[in-house]
């Protein structure tokens, strides 16, 4: 399976894998037009970023339509409302250290009512963290915790960063690695997730989401579909190869693996979710979704 993907690549919010954040965004914002989920940042992040179409995709300026599809946007409210709970969950027990990796234009340190004296985490590309944080300001938005950056690529040491951003591994934590791990080579997952483990102390939190491996045929399948939803994309001017940023082929999928580590590990399928936030059964579009598990692990 070809990938566009190399080692040292970079990108901002307007492109390769950051755009992809940028994409979510658009769908957070579509999202939050409608009932479940209330990001407040995302359509001016999306405007910020300076792509008309997504801008006016993300202010309602222009219909969905097939670009995001009712499958994305209800999608979104799934993933947006899955980790605003852990967060929360996590901090109702006391859990006052929280660390989102790959933070992308998340916008969770400026809405969600954190506790006093929590302290939030953001891990990304210093591009887009520097973007984030400056349009952010610009906007006057003011964090609802004590929001610390750790400016590094994930796939580097950033444990030494997050460090240096005064993060103390003595102390529980609660991390999310949200939509992140199928954009990680597979050695890369597992150091990642290894080292998640190793700077977490006891009473510690982790979500992800947990995809199973492909059968024969079925990577195939996704990407095809990937590239048919790019295709839509180029049509209305916006150029992004979707197959191309991932990493397809076999890997240690996420909860068994994070149980291997000594987490003790619960989910629940995309399926089980949208039913369980009263919204209409997940249609399968070829991208294998109505497999994926949102994990939570208690260490």
């Amino acid at each position: 399976m070809t990938s566009i993907r190399h080692d040292g690549d970079s990108w901002d919010p307007a492109s390769g894998v950051g755009a992809t954040a940028t994409l979510a965004a658009v769908a957070r914002a579509v999202a939050s037009r409608e009932n479940l989920v209330d990001d407040p940042f995302a359509a001016p992040l999306v405007r910020a970023v300076g792509v008309d179409l997504l801008t006016r995709l993300a202010t309602g300026e222009t219909a969905p339509g097939d670009l995001v599809g009712r499958g994305a946007i209800d999608g979104a409210k799934v993933r947006t409302k899955f980790y605003d709970d852990f967060f929360l969950d996590a901090a109702n027990a006391g859990v006052t250290q929280a660390v989102i990796l790959a933070s992308g234009l998340d916008s969770r340190a400026y809405r969600l009512p954190w506790p006093a004296g929590t302290v939030v985490f953001e891990v990304d590309q210093p591009r887009v963290a520097g973007f984030k944080t400056r349009t952010l300001a610009e906007l006057g938005a003011v964090p609802t915790a004590e929001r610390r950056v750790a400016a590094v690529d994930l796939r580097d040491e950033w444990a030494d960063a997050l460090r240096d951003a005064g993060f103390d591994p003595g102390r529980p934590t609660a991390w999310s690695a949200e939509g992140l791990l199928g954009y990680l080579p597979p050695e890369a997952q597992d150091r990642l997730l290894d080292t998640i483990t190793g700077l977490s102390a006891p009473g510690s939190r982790v979500a992800t989401e947990s995809r199973p491996n492909p059968r024969p045929g079925e990577d195939e399948r996704t990407k095809e579909s990937l590239d048919r939803i790019s295709a839509r994309w180029r049509e209305h001017g916006f150029a992004l190869d979707h197959a191309g940023l991932r990493y397809f082929g076999a890997r240690n999928e996420a909860a068994p693996y994070l149980a291997g580590l000594g987490w003790t590990v619960t989910g629940r399928s995309v399926r089980d979710l949208f039913v369980a936030y009263g919204l209409p059964p997940l249609a399968d579009d070829g991208l294998r979704m109505g497999g994926v598990r949102y994990i939570t692990g208690i260490r």
